[in-house]
Formats: structure tokens, C-alpha cells, sequence
């Protein structure tokens, strides 16, 4: 079969073998980290912790943590707060001219930056880990820090200890996912947020078969393969969302070249290839985040016990509730706009044309083709920013309108599908890469293999 030939030839690159060993190890490691409770922690004390971040927001937290958040686990802030000190970092960018300038010096730049970004992910980290421990004692159904802990740990020394550890954690995730990216295969970060995500996928699957039948193995099971088909169908629909492009045809102007004697080049044509979605899963989490500041509002003093405060928590409390997604959903077209706009240079996307001696036909380069791609941009981020929002709000739709148990409903849409999604298909493109550099007939049905260097 063709795949098993493909599997072979992979393995036949040394280099490719050494990445995908050495990536997998990583990925167990950080795998250990996410079951290894802090020290201190009672485990048998964690059932009910783990039961009230099954599902809802906690259960959304614990899928991007790998289950290292229900866990008390020394890597229970996953790798979210480099994320967030990414975007922030990101953002400040757009005001900040120092940033701006940095963002123009080249890879000087893009170390000092990634510095930046490292340092804050710490002060994130030191901020979260307490609001972590403070939390643990409600969620895990106790009255106190103490009655989690084992008997004659005492409460400073666990405190003390434990931020530590999880700000450790956190930069040794970061660190892990910044060698898969240099030594390994694929992006490291998003690699380490996808394992997490689908570590918890065949729990939650379970879970859902588990209410759909009886404890005789009596059900509905033709509900559960109906859910598998549609499962597979929003699959396809956001890989066709990761892969769409706009071409846009190029047109490269007619060169004379010598060699020792003169001969005409004539200009070619190409295509200058325009995502549908620009803005990757970066949208959803903008607007992820941002959801969680409604419920927070609604539970604050001055909110408290009030019409509005409890509207407000009771509607933004609930990720599969009307108005929860109905804003959802807004805040997503709204940032793929921004995202879009502040990603996509089109006026350097013009220069770089202009100077290679490439134009787009009936178009003059310059601010001309600048305007013309930006016109485009906004045509085609229109309908991708609507599929995107569609493909995020989906789970509340077979949460509600089917009855999938929550944790399963997850899956199917929203920023753990298309992050899966994303992260595989960039992945496979990195292997096909190397494939193609050294052997032609993993990919092509004839062809000759080429001797890699040193083989």
C-alpha cells in the first residue's frame, strides 16, 4: 500500500527519523509532567476537582492543559500563559514603537522579541499560579487548602513550593516546545497544546457512549455513529477552512539572460495564493478570552445579587448557552477583521512584487496592486470569518439540538478541532517536505528515490 511505502521512506531519513524520535520523546515527557501531582497534594482528594472541570469553561482549561489543570499537576497551567503573553506581545506591537521597530531588525529582532515574551510569560505565570491554589480547595469540594493536602504539609510551604513549581512547569513547557520547533518536527507550542487536546479525547468519548447506553450495553447506537459521521464531516469542513486560498495570478515581466551567448526568458505566470482565514485559531482565542469577563463582571461586588449580575453569570457562565455564543460568535468576525488586517501586509506584499519584477494583470504596481490585494482580503475574510464562527459555535449545536455529553461536544468545533486540525496538517506538510528533498517515491507513484547526503 501506498502509506505503508511512505512510512517506509520515512523512516530511510536519518534526519527525518532523528526529528520524529526525538519529538515523540518530548511530547511524553511533557505527557508525565501533566499526571504528576504537585508535592503536598493528596490524589485520592482530587475526584471531585476532576469532576467539576469536566465540563463548561474549567472543562475547556483542563482540554488545553491535557488534563495537567484537574490534575493539581506540576504542569497544570499547560502552556496557556506563554500563549497569552504571545498575544499580548502581538497586540502591543501594533502601538508600541519599539516593538514596531524590532519587528523590522530581522531575526535580532524576532530573539529580542521572543525575550520579551518569555520574561512576561513568567509574570503571567506568577499571577495565575496563587489564583490556581486559592481555587483548588472550592473546586475540590473541601473547605480548606489543608484538607487536600497530606497530613503534616503544612499550607506556607505548600504555597510557597508549588507557585514555584508551576511557574517552573510552565517555562519547562515552553522551553520543550521551543526544541521540537528547532530539533524536532512541526511547531513545538501548538504540537504540546494538541496532545493536550486530544489526551482528553478518548475519555470524553467514552464518557459519551457511556450515556447514550445503559450498564447492560443497551442504547441508542446508531445516535453514536451518526455523531461519528458528523464528527468526520466538520473535520473535512475545517481542514477545507485551513487550506482554502484565493489565487490571485501573477505575472513575472520577460527577462534577457546570458550564458555566453544571449536568449529570451519569457515571463511566467504564477499565483499569489490568499488564505480564506489569514488568522489561523487566533480569532477564537481572542474571543475565548474575552468571554470569560462577562461572568466575571456578574459576580463582582458591585454586581452581586443584582438583575444584571445574575443574568450575566447564568447566560456567560454556560459556553453551549444562546447569548453566550450569539456573542461568541460576533467577537469571532470581528477579530478574524483585526487579525486579518494586522497580519496580511498588503503593502509589502506590492513592494515585494514591484521589486521582483512581478504584477498582477490590469493592475499597476504599487499602492495600486496594495489596494487592489486589500480589497480582496476583505472579500474573501468575509465568508471565512463567518465559517470560522460557525465551525466555534458548533458544539453548543449538538450539545443542545443532540444531547453529546459536554466533554465530547468539544470536539466537534471550536478552538480544540481546528487546533488539531492546523497542527496536523502543518505537521504532514514538514514530513512531505523531506520526503520530497529525499525520496521522490514517497509521495509520487514513480520517480526515482535520490541518496540523501551521507546515506
Amino acid at each position: 500500500m501506498k502509506i505503508i511505502e511512505t512510512l517506509k521512506n520515512v523512516w530511510k531519513i536519518t534526519e527525518l527519523k532523528d526529528r520524529i524520535i526525538l519529538t515523540l520523546g518530548i511530547l511524553l515527557v511533557y505527557r508525565f509532567g501533566a499526571q504528576a501531582p504537585l508535592p503536598g497534594i493528596d490524589a485520592s482528594k482530587l475526584g471531585a476537582l476532576q469532576d467539576s472541570t469536566s465540563q463548561g469553561i474549567l472543562g475547556l482549561i483542563n482540554a488545553f492543559t491535557g488534563g495537567g489543570f484537574s490534575n493539581a499537576s506540576v504542569f497544570a497551567l499547560g502552556i496557556m500563559p506563554y500563549i497569552s503573553a504571545s498575544i499580548v506581545v502581538q497586540l502591543m506591537g501594533i502601538a508600541i514603537p519599539y516593538l514596531q521597530k524590532l519587528q523590522k531588525e530581522g531575526e535580532s529582532g524576532r530573539k529580542k522579541i521572543n525575550q520579551i515574551t518569555r520574561w512576561l510569560t513568567i509574570g503571567i505565570c506568577l499571577v495565575q499560579a496563587p489564583g490556581y491554589l486559592a481555587s483548588l480547595p472550592g473546586l475540590s469540594g473541601q473547605a480548606s487548602l489543608s484538607a487536600i493536602l497530606v497530613p503534616g504539609f503544612s499550607t506556607g510551604t505548600f504555597y510557597f513550593s508549588s507557585v514555584l513549581i508551576l511557574v517552573t512547569g510552565c517555562v519547562f513547557a515552553m522551553w520543550l516546545g521551543e526544541k521540537i520547533t528547532d530539533k524536532g518536527i512541526g511547531n513545538g507550542i501548538s504540537l504540546l497544546i494538541m496532545v493536550g487536546i486530544i489526551a482528553t479525547l478518548p475519555q470524553s468519548f467514552l464518557l459519551n457512549v457511556a450515556s447514550r447506553t445503559d450498564g447492560a450495553g443497551n442504547g441508542s447506537f446508531m445516535m453514536i455513529l451518526i455523531e461519528l459521521v458528523i464528527w468526520f464531516v466538520i473535520i473535512i469542513a475545517s481542514v477545507l477552512l485551513v487550506m482554502a486560498v484565493r489565487k490571485i495570478q501573477v505575472q513575472y515581466a520577460r527577462r534577457t539572460a546570458s550564458g555566453g551567448f544571449e536568449k529570451n526568458v519569457f515571463g511566467s505566470r504564477q499565483f499569489l495564493p490568499l488564505k480564506l482565514n489569514a488568522s489561523g485559531v487566533m480569532p477564537i482565542i481572542f474571543a475565548q478570552a474575552i468571554m470569560f469577563v462577562p461572568s466575571l463582571i456578574g459576580g463582582s461586588s458591585w454586581l452581586e445579587g443584582t438583575t444584571a449580575g445574575v443574568w450575566m453569570q447564568t447566560n456567560f457562565s454556560d459556553i453551549f448557552g444562546l447569548w453566550y455564543n450569539i456573542v461568541f460568535g460576533l467577537l469571532i468576525i470581528i477579530f478574524t477583521y483585526f487579525y486579518t488586517a494586522i497580519t496580511v501586509p498588503t503593502n509589502k506584499m506590492a513592494d515585494d512584487l514591484k521589486r521582483s519584477g512581478g504584477f498582477i494583470p490590469g493592475i499597476r504596481p504599487g499602492s495600486e496592486t496594495s489596494e487592489y490585494l486589500d480589497k480582496i482580503m476583505s472579500q474573501i475574510t468575509l465568508p471565512g470569518s463567518i465559517f470560522l464562527a460557525l465551525i466555534a459555535v458548533f458544539p453548543a449545536f449538538v450539545q443542545k439540538l443532540m444531547g453529546v455529553q459536554q466533554g465530547w461536544a468539544l470536539f466537534f468545533g471550536g478552538t480544540s478541532l481546528l487546533i488539531m486540525v492546523g497542527v496536523a496538517i502543518d505537521t504532514m506538510q514538514q514530513v512531505n517536505s523531506y520526503l520530497l528533498n529525499k525520496h521522490y517515491d514517497g509521495l509520487m507513484k514513480t520517480g526515482k528515490n535520490r541518496k540523501s547526503v551521507g546515506q
